[in-house]
């Protein structure tokens, strides 16, 4: 048997024993749905992981959410009255946030890569383009000279350190992001001397960190780079995009991140900070910490079978809707996710299962020799942690069986 991880806190049961999402019954949701699987995204939890955050951090600190990890329409529009700003990584995403209702002077445009007409799209809207290289600023005061348009230009520095214990690591060393520190001072002036509105820098060391100590560290690293290239510069930041970094937890035996010790330490650094960096603003950029824990994924068990001794659950959905959860997802060792039986939630485990998809490989594996309550055809899985990451992250067309469900309630 191998152990599952944590249930997110807040989830229940009735009294008949379905879990409930956002007080409706899942039975009944994925019955709304008209099918499953199904993304169900709870708005309640999701007013309250922005408050938790603000209640912690220091105030004027802005939240910015990262909308790769869940750029579900409804649930933009329902961010955008959450948080002060978003962050995207393409222009469809770009597309996506103006018209869930986030200003363009609160977007701002990341990622390694960007096209021509990316640029001009981030350009003509008043879009915060965060530079990633001295040739993507040369093509962005190319096109708005063309168009006679001042851009908005931020450089993504990557510096020479990274978050410890992150899960991905995006600076330190050799990578595609960002401009290396070094080059980071000539770059901007180069941008200020063009005329361009410099506003700031966008430093992003790592995600998926639980050690708030780590994550504190880091953020005391990125506010001394910060001022050290301001002062180089001659000139402070409109703005320090600290990243985010911070995680939550997914496998056996993680612990949720002490979000007020982070937000104390913050406050301590911001209190300490060079007086170059006086009159600039600060953000921290959440994606999976603000929306992970607000979604589960429904699956029904369409089969039930043994196989030398090994009870296997046969669901409809799968690693095509939830890649994360099936461990190939930048996952190096598959641990099991929070996994439940809906309909039996709270139960004691009664048997080891192996819950799987329906796709034809081994790699489609939900659940992996996991502890459950017995369950039969017809019955519905829970995989929890399913708000970042999911429909949007997973090869919904692989064997064509097409993409989930998504509601939020």
């Amino acid at each position: 048997m191998k152990p599952h991880g944590p249930i997110p806190p807040g989830f229940r049961a009735d009294a008949s024993g379905m879990l409930l999402i956002g007080g409706d019954r899942a039975e009944a949701l994925a019955d709304a749905a008209g099918d499953t699987p199904l993304f169900v995204y709870d708005s309640a939890m999701l007013i309250a992981r922005a408050a938790q955050w603000r209640a912690a951090m220091p105030k004027g600190v802005q939240l910015h959410y990262a909308m790769k990890a869940n750029p579900y329409a409804p649930l933009l529009v329902h961010m955008a009255t959450l948080v002060d700003g978003f962050d995207v990584a393409s222009g469809g995403e770009l597309k996506m946030a103006l018209a869930g209702g986030m200003a363009a002077e609160h977007i701002s445009f990341a990622g390694p890569g960007k096209r021509d007409r990316e640029l001009e799209a981030a350009i003509m809207a008043g879009v915060t383009l965060n530079i990633e290289s001295a040739g993507e600023a040369e093509r962005a005061l190319s096109i708005a000279g063309r168009q006679g348009v001042t851009p908005r230009l931020a450089v993504r520095v990557n510096p020479d350190f990274d978050l410890k214990g992150s899960g991905m690591k995006m600076g330190g060393g050799a990578k595609p992001f960002g401009v290396d520190a070094v080059a980071v001072p000539a770059l901007v002036r180069r941008l200020i001397d063009a005329g361009a509105d410099w506003r700031g820098f966008h430093i992003f060391a790592g995600s998926q960190a639980l050690d708030a100590a780590a994550i504190a560290d880091t953020q005391a690293q990125t506010v001394a780079l910060a001022a050290r290239l301001a002062k180089e510069i001659g000139t402070a930041p409109p703005l320090v995009n600290l990243g985010g970094g911070m995680g939550v937890p997914y496998f056996p035996g993680d612990k949720a991140v002490d979000v007020a010790a982070v937000g104390a330490a913050l406050a301590q650094t911001l209190g300490g900070r060079d007086p170059i960096l006086a009159t600039s603003g600060f953000a921290m950029e959440l994606g999976r910490w603000l929306v992970a824990e607000v979604g589960v994924y429904l699956t029904r068990i369409v089969d039930r079978k043994t196989s030398h001794g090994e009870t296997f659950l046969v669901t409809d959905g799968g690693l095509h809707h939830q890649l994360a959860a099936s461990g190939n997802f930048g996952t190096v060792i598959r641990r099991n996710y929070p996994i439940a039986i809906a309909n039996r939630f709270g139960d004691e485990p009664a048997e080891t299962v192996s819950v799987v998809g329906c796709l034809c490989t081994p790699l489609d594996r939900l659940g992996d020799q996991v502890a459950l309550p017995h369950a039969d055809v017809g019955d519905l899985v829970a995989i929890f942690q399913a708000g970042a990451y999911g429909a949007s992250a997973s090869p919904s067309a692989f064997l064509g069986q097409g993409p989930a469900g998504e509601m939020l309630v």
